[in-house]
């Protein structure tokens, strides 16, 4: 294992590249969001314990979905299977897996509770949409804007600390503090390719926003917006866990096995 340093234009290819391979196999990819998707809505109807639960087995997740990129590289169909595959390693692996996992679980809830002991009491979108009010107003309030931008800035560090951390425990074996360490170190060494690439997916998000709103403002259909966003915010979110798998191997130099997922 060796930290490669890359330019900051590679961060648009990351984002590039995840969507070619996406539209190679489109169906295959969304099926493994809602496979992620059912498995989360389960963990969050058990009380207190499934939220943990949750966060714990974030990092595996993202994991699976690399894993599964990695197959569609090597032009095979990735199954489902890929989100059991990271704990059908050895043992010391995915202890630092789990370890790992509860690490990230600990540091994302600390910054969920400070920011939401900071913003006060500040609506959510999630709130405010159950209480039948709109989500436009909700967004336009400036506490919301407040909130969601304090819960970025503090969720951020978090999620760039653990970024690589799944990846290198699964494919180079270190323990769970090497991995956290490493990939923090990464992520700074390479912060400009980090900041390009999450410029590009604000951009890929405002662009759709923009084009969205001009199509069906001239087929006098702005109602149909956000039926258009929703099939869009799922393709986005699939692309943005694929593009994860092209991160870590162009900051790491790692020789990954060519083999299809257990």
């Amino acid at each position: 294992m060796k930290l490669r340093l890359v330019r900051a234009r590679r961060g648009t290819l990351w984002v590039q590249q995840a969507f070619r391979v996406f539209f190679r196999q489109p169906l295959a990819f969304t099926a493994l969001l809602f496979v992620f998707l059912f498995g989360a809505s389960m963990l969050k109807v058990v009380p207190m314990v499934g939220g943990i639960v949750m966060l714990t087995l974030l990092p595996a997740v993202t994991l699976g979905f690399m894993i599964a990129t990695h197959e569609a590289r090597a032009e095979r169909f990735p199954m489902p299977t890929v989100f059991v595959a990271p704990f059908r390693t050895d043992r010391a692996r995915v202890k630092a897996l789990l370890q790992m996992g509860l690490g990230y679980a600990v540091a994302g809830l600390l910054a969920m509770t400070l920011a939401d002991w900071a913003d006060g009491n500040a609506p959510s979108l999630q709130d405010a949409m159950q209480a039948g009010q709109a989500g436009g107003a909700v967004m336009d309030d400036p506490r919301f804007q407040r909130s969601l931008l304090l819960h970025l800035l503090l969720g951020a560090p978090v999620s760039l600390v653990f970024w690589h951390a799944p990846a290198l425990i699964h494919w180079s074996g270190v323990s769970a503090g090497k991995a956290v360490f490493f990939s923090a170190v990464a992520c700074w060494r390479n912060k400009g390719a980090f900041i390009v690439y999450a410029l590009t997916w604000a951009g890929v998000v405002a662009l759709f926003g923009v084009l969205s709103a001009l199509v069906f403002s001239l087929l006098s259909m702005p109602q149909l917006i956000p039926l258009a966003a929703f099939p869009a915010g799922l393709m986005f979110t699939t692309v943005f866990y694929i593009s994860l798998y092209f991160t870590f191997v162009d900051c790491f130099e790692v020789e990954l096995p060519d083999m299809a997922a257990p």
